[in-house]
């Protein structure tokens, strides 16, 4: 139409000079400008000028505020970077695709040649194996699924889509009628395309992330899709280089979220990223000008202060030609810089304490690492007892994944991973071979296969669960075959599988056979076929492949050291990696060194304990000075545009990392509940501050009669302060024992329900208050005698066990903790000077204070290491989960005695004894009160475990 208009206008001769014409054409918010310039010059016409210019309304992203300690430490902050983005400029068409995936993928390869990454925020990654997997949480993938197939709510899902695997997803995605990722062959009837060709896995899985994200704004005109954030100055070179030739792409300048100490602190900020799409909406409602692109907080102190973090959008009416240059703007409206938030913790403190409790845990577990194969329970062990065998430290390098096996088989693996994959390959095979024999021939039951064989055949259900083959909600859980498998165990994987055939709970559309009215023998011979594909390059099967070669010596504990310096995952001496090569050193030596010296941590092996958490508060005025927990992530590595796979290790991570062990995990509190119970005593009359009660052992009043920790042997008369210094729990059973009495008769609920009304005053049954994400209390609901020292069904959060000691501290002021110190503008104003709240105060006789705080005085007294300068009151907690793992370790405290300044509340997980949590704390008050030199203390070593008292306290 445009070439109409031009031919006509350069037939006409209006003007000797210059003659301009204007067409104005509106398509909806599109407003197109071609402006014609006409010059006659000695007779003859031509085109001067001509000029498309394209109207938008673009919104600008207001600078997020920044986030300090509550020194002004600089803790989170905005950078200037440079960006990588595409705008859907292409016309629809036959070709839209072709053109659009090839600019896409050129870009991508441009990007990486010049040393950057694309994002990688799509919730599906390619594993080991070069398999399509989820990344993202079973609560959560419904809604993707809904996403993806262009569903409002996941119950529109039809079967097929709802149990898609992440290959069938990506097939979908790849296909004509979507994304048209593949190859384009030209003939004579158009173009051919075949879904998925011409391309790595790995390439499409980028394309397919750049489509769709730019799918999602699709709703909005002329929004441009970030390809690539951060990017050097190479990339920006030679992206801005290639502009004309890489239609829709551009370099934009913007910001990025930065994170100083990120490892210490990201379970308190948290971290920012896109919004999800599923949560758009709910956004919006909170703030039209919100847009999915839009950055902002995802977890943390970032999303809990996100209206004030944000800022607010300016705005600006663009003109660009039809390359996306920009040539016009007006109607500038200048964006609103978000909030500072100063938090109440200090970074000094917060570090110390983190690299403290780390120091701490690997202590433990050197004392409890030996040098055997496998740990065996003696007939009258305990908890307290359990060792870790050398053998599991060895398999938990590969199963937590810290050794890296595919880099085994990789260009450039030392000689030592070639021998161990050479290794694996055969043993593989050889398993693969059995399992074949096992499933077509042996049939052999399930309860008289060995051990390592009867792992492969869980996996290989869990394996067909996960990808849907066996149908889960089709199975008939009261069916004898399936008890017969699941409970009973007395039949083999072949006749639960047949079974399952015959039962219709297999999705045979998954097994590629050749004639849809095949046979249950066929059908039974393509499953095992099926199996066999599917787990021979799963990471998981292999993981559990390696780890019976290790218990089978077939992979020795030196081989594993020396992996570990080949993939210069420790980074030792060269003298002490000769001694180990050589054979001059044991790997059982070299390994304890290593975790000794912290190259390999706690969180890494994973083991138990592994992990732990330490708040610290102001007692006077509700404010957390550190909130650790252990161990933690790199929240840069989350934060603009999250590394996918990153985020994948972290999810797989046995410790947990991205779990925020002070405000989320709960426990059992253990004996560090008896402060609770003694002020019931006191308050209902039961005791008085004098008054004693005699421990003789058991306590006998109930049945079973439970026993005091001490037994066989007895703590005698005890008055409330020899009950706390003691921790004695004949002392609680009877005073939980009372508490449920009326008259003569004993009533558990009445005991508990008293028990729950002094909990309260204490802030156990509510939230700590602090802004960010916690779990709920649990107050006993069983067993008012148990529960009064502490057991019965109680669980709790260290932040939640921190706002109780803090209130015992202060002489009953029970605040709801916080962790934000004061809001100031852009400019430094102070816009919100906060203070924590009192929840409540406890009205009690001093005497009664003075009691409990002597007898908490006197069980700090009682231990030698906590001669150190200044006064601690504290109290001790051993719970117990199960006999076979360690108990939890439990310590609550303040100092000084005489006139409390900070609470320390610590619990190690699995830390075998509460002694270990209070020589966390009394290394923390040292730190604290500057009683010995910080080298000393934080000596960035395993820190060696005073011999600990085993008890049940």
């Amino acid at each position: 139409m445009f070439d109409r208009i031009k031919d006509k206008i350069l037939n006409m001769v209006l003007s000797r000079e210059f003659v301009l014409i204007l067409a104005l054409i509106g398509c909806g918010c599109l407003l197109i400008h071609r402006i014609f310039i006409l010059q006659i010059v000695n007779g003859e016409s031509y085109l001067e000028n001509f000029q498309l210019k394209i109207k938008k309304e673009r919104s600008i992203s207001a600078t997020r505020g920044n986030i300090y300690d509550r020194n002004g430490k600089l803790l989170a902050f905005n950078e200037l970077a440079y960006s990588v983005t595409i705008e859907d400029v292409y016309e629809s068409g036959k070709t839209k695709n072709r053109d659009l995936n090839d600019t896409i993928y050129k870009t991508i390869k441009i990007i990486e040649k010049s040393g950057d990454n694309v994002v990688s925020d799509f919730q599906i990654y390619l594993d080991r194996g070069n398999h399509f997997q989820f990344n993202v949480s079973d609560s959560k993938l419904l809604r993707f699924l809904a996403d993806i197939y262009g569903k409002a709510d996941t119950a529109d899902l039809e079967y097929r889509e709802r149990t898609a695997s992440a290959e069938d997803v990506m097939e979908y995605l790849c296909s004509s009628s979507k994304y048209g990722i593949g190859t384009y062959i030209e003939n004579d009837d158009g173009l051919e395309f075949e879904p998925m060709k011409g391309y790595t896995k790995n390439d499409i899985l980028k394309i397919v992330t750049i489509r769709y994200a730019m799918a999602s704004n699709s709703y909005q005109k002329y929004i441009a899709t970030t390809i690539a954030t951060d990017v050097n100055e190479k990339t920006v070179a030679v992206i801005s280089e290639n502009v004309p030739y890489l239609d829709g792409v551009n370099i934009t300048e913007d910001t990025i979220r930065k994170y100083v100490n990120s490892v210490y602190f990201s379970q308190i900020i948290g971290y920012t990223g896109k919004i999800p799409s599923e949560e758009l909406a709910e956004y919006k409602t909170l703030d039209s000008s919100y847009a999915l692109n839009d950055q902002v907080g995802l977890a943390g102190i970032e999303a809990a202060m996100e209206n004030e973090l944000r800022g607010k959008k300016g705005s600006e009416t663009i003109f660009v030609d039809n390359t996306g240059k920009v040539i016009e703007s007006t109607d500038y409206v200048e964006s609103v810089a978000g909030n500072d938030i100063y938090l109440t913790l200090d970074s000094r403190i917060q570090v110390a304490a983190y690299n403290i409790l780390e120091q701490k845990i690997a202590g433990i577990l050197v004392s409890k690492i030996q040098n055997i194969k496998e740990y065996k329970p003696g007939e009258n062990s305990g908890s307290a007892d359990i060792k870790i065998a050398i053998y599991d430290v060895y398999n938990a390098l590969i199963e937590n994944s810290v050794i890296d096996i595919s880099h085994f088989s990789e260009v450039g693996a030392g000689k030592t991973e070639q021998d161990v994959y050479t290794k694996y390959l055969l043993q593989k095979e050889y398993i693969l071979d059995r399992l074949y024999e096992e499933l077509m021939v042996s049939k052999t039951t399930y309860d008289k296969l060995p051990l390592e064989y009867q792992v492969y055949m869980l996996h290989i259900v869990s394996m067909l669960n996960d990808n849907n083959v066996i149908q889960s909600d089709k199975i008939d859980v009261n069916d004898a075959t399936y008890i017969a498998w699941k409970r009973d165990e007395n039949i083999s994987l072949e006749t639960y599988l047949k079974h399952c055939i015959a039962m219709r709970w297999i999705d045979v559309t998954k097994l590629n056979l050749e004639d849809e009215y095949a046979d249950s023998e066929e059908v039974y011979a393509k499953l095992v076929e099926y199996i066999l594909e599917n787990i021979k390059d799963n990471n998981v099967f292999e993981k559990k492949v390696y780890k019976y070669m290790i218990k089978g010596d077939i992979i020795s504990g030196r081989e594993i050291c020396q992996i570990l310096c080949e993939q210069h995952i420790v980074d030792v001496p060269s003298e002490e990696e000769e001694r180990l090569f050589n054979g001059k050193i044991t790997a059982y030596t070299f390994m304890t060194d290593r975790i000794y010296n912290l190259d390999i941590t706690p969180a890494q092996l994973a083991l138990e304990p592994c992990s732990g958490s330490m708040v610290i508060t102001d007692v006077n005025n509700g404010d957390v000075l550190a909130c650790v927990s252990y161990p933690s992530y790199d929240n840069n590595r989350l934060a603009n545009s999250i590394d996918s796979e990153y985020y994948m290790k972290l999810m797989n991570d046995a410790s947990k990392p991205m779990y925020n062990h002070a405000t989320q995990e709960k426990t059992a509190p253990g004996s560090t509940f008896k402060m609770v119970s003694a002020t019931a005593a006191l308050q209902e009359g039961i005791v008085s501050t004098s008054s004693k009660i005699l421990c003789m052992g058991p306590f006998e009043k109930i049945t079973p009669p439970p026993k005091c920790w001490v037994y066989p042997g007895a703590h005698g008369n005890l008055n409330v302060i020899g009950a706390i210094q003691n921790s004695c729990n004949n002392y609680f059973y009877e005073v939980g024992y009372k508490l449920g009495s009326n008259g003569d008769y004993y009533n558990s609920d009445l005991g508990l329900e008293k028990i729950k009304k002094y909990a309260d005053i204490y802030g156990l049954t509510e939230l700590s208050g602090v802004e960010i994400v916690e779990s709920e209390p649990q107050v006993s609901s069983e067993d008012a005698v148990r529960s009064a020292i502490g057991q019965g069904n109680h669980n709790y959060t260290t932040i939640g066990l921190s706002r109780y000691v803090t209130t015992v501290a202060n002489s009953g002021v029970c605040y709801d903790l916080t962790l934000i110190d004061k809001m100031t503008d852009h400019n430094g104003n102070l816009l919100e000077d906060n203070a924590a709240e009192i929840r409540n105060i406890i009205e009690m006789e001093s005497s009664y204070w003075d009691a409990i705080h002597l007898g908490m005085r006197r069980v700090a007294e009682s231990k030698q290491y906590f001669n150190i300068g200044v006064d601690v009151a504290g109290k001790t907690g051993t719970a117990q989960q199960s006999s076979s793992h360690p108990n939890h370790a439990l310590f609550v405290s303040y100092a000084p005695y005489e006139a409390p300044e900070i609470s320390v509340t610590v619990r190690i997980v699995n830390g075998y004894s509460s002694d270990y949590a209070a020589q966390a704390a009394k290394d923390f008050y040292t730190y604290y009160y500057e009683l010995d030199e910080e080298e000393n203390i934080i000596t960035g070593m395993a820190m060696p475990s005073t011999t600990a008292v085993s008890t049940m306290d």
